[in-house]
């Protein structure tokens, strides 16, 4: 049956034959391609998984020697090396010294090199609140809007930030409590170059405003203050200590240690707020507090400590929420305004690239100068004599409008940041509220426009 299938001519003897050695030639020589080409995925195959485990051997290798890839710091790196905090006699507690700092921080680097990169310009925010559940029913919400804001802009930044809820010293309490905070930050982050406090009370509401810190680079703290008002007006409200920076030094280990010995923790705490009220008139508080430590600090030893301290007063370091909060309706028309002039500004964009698009409305910011009068907007609004987790305020305002305010301004800033994810609160007294950004440039809708 098999050779009833052939034809006659496919029967000639000849003819059969160099097909077949056709059919065979071609047969051989596919075999031969397909085991070439199975040679060659195979070899290419050995050798990316020899370049992948040489790759990870070096990247293995890099990490053992504190070496980082594309520029990171080394997350996976703590070599055996000793360093201070193998010292038993460290302690990270306020009325305990701790010596040569900048030698020990420096030691660390040198055993962390890929910290090295940017040391100057990192900064660590640090702030808090009480352990206790707020007493103010809507106080721990806006304790959590408040974090929530400061947690956006060290976000936006690349800043460190650690959040408090514990007395780290059981007689620092109240307004002292940040002395033992900021000096745990300093040993808890030898990385960073500033510890930056800020209140819990005090809000961001400049999103993109960077700190000018080439201004301080001779200084070791940084507060909002006007010279003046320490050494001729003699009051306590010449600065506010509720927002500061301070470098992660020796001089400023030294220099916490003193503040904080005017303090609770001191045996002469009760006789240092007498002290304070006989030059300082019209401080309220009748006990030592830690702004008019630091005032008297600057009036009484002006040639020790007035050379190290930056008193920010160019712009505003922390404004009084009661002067800025009626102007954000003004600044928000005045920059759509700027939005709609630049194209650039206009654009939608990543927020890891913020900083880009801050720069480039800087051009535009310098017709509106800065402090009173300005309609720049206030890089920290502070809400100052509003208590909102214990509920209590100044009797100059009402509880309301500390808490209205306080929602105004948080929605303010938050703005600022939902814009970058594609929507807005079009009305700034309502948070629930939440609009599309338009794709060309942002319009204020009938209830008033957005922050």
């Amino acid at each position: 049956m098999f050779r009833h299938d052939y034809s006659p001519s496919m029967a000639k003897p000849s003819t059969r034959h160099k097909s077949s050695l056709s059919a065979a030639w071609l047969f051989l020589t596919g075999a031969f391609v397909a085991l070439l080409l199975v040679w060659s995925f195979s070899a290419f195959s050995s050798s990316s998984q020899r370049f992948d485990t040489l790759s990870e051997s070096k990247s293995a290798t890099d990490r053992k020697q504190g070496r980082c890839d594309m520029g990171a710091v080394n997350l996976q790196y703590d070599p055996p090396n000793e360093t201070f905090y193998d010292d038993p006699r460290l302690s990270y507690t306020v009325g305990n010294k701790v010596e040569n700092w900048n030698q020990k921080r420096k030691e660390w680097f040198k055993h962390h090199p890929s910290f090295a990169a940017g040391a100057a310009e990192r900064i660590v925010m640090v702030t808090g609140s009480q352990p206790s559940p707020c007493k103010n029913p809507i106080g721990d919400h806006l304790l959590l809007r408040t974090f929530k804001n400061k947690v956006d802009y060290c976000r936006i930044h690349g800043y460190d930030i650690f959040y408090n809820s514990v007395l780290l010293h059981p007689k620092m309490n109240s307004y002292w409590a940040k002395i033992p905070i900021v000096k745990a930050g300093m040993l808890a982050h030898p990385e960073a170059e500033w510890i930056w406090w800020v209140d819990s009370d005090a809000l961001v509401t400049d999103m993109e405003f960077k700190l000018p810190l080439h201004r301080y680079k001779n200084h070791n703290v940084v507060v909002h203050g006007w010279p003046g008002m320490i050494y001729e007006n003699k009051s306590w409200t010449s600065l506010n200590a509720g927002v500061f920076l301070i470098r992660n030094c020796q001089w400023s280990m030294d220099f916490l240690e003193t503040w904080a010995n005017m303090g609770p923790i001191s045996p002469d705490f009760s006789k240092w707020g007498p002290i304070q009220r006989s030059i300082f008139k019209d401080k309220l508080f009748p006990e030592s507090d830690d702004q008019t430590a630091l005032i008297y600090l600057l009036y009484k030893e002006k040639e020790k400590y007035y050379d190290n301290i930056y008193l920010e007063g160019e712009f505003d370091f922390e404004s009084y929420w009661v002067g800025v909060l009626p102007t954000y309706d003004n600044m928000t028309e005045q920059y759509i305004e700027i939005d709609r002039r630049s194209p650039t500004l206009r654009r939608r964009h990543a927020e890891k690239v913020s900083e880009f698009y801050g720069a480039e409305r800087e051009k535009y910011l310098k017709a509106a100068g800065n402090g009173r009068g300005s309609w720049r907007r206030p890089f920290i609004t502070h809400f100052t004599g509003c208590q909102p987790c214990s509920g209590n305020h100044n009797p100059m305002y009402s509880g309301e409008a500390c808490w209205k305010g306080m929602v105004k301004a948080l929605n303010f800033a938050d703005n600022q940041v939902l814009r970058k994810y594609g929507f807005v609160h079009p009305n700034l007294r309502d948070s629930s509220l939440v609009s599309p950004v338009p794709f060309d440039y942002p319009v204020p809708n009938e209830d008033g426009p957005w922050g």
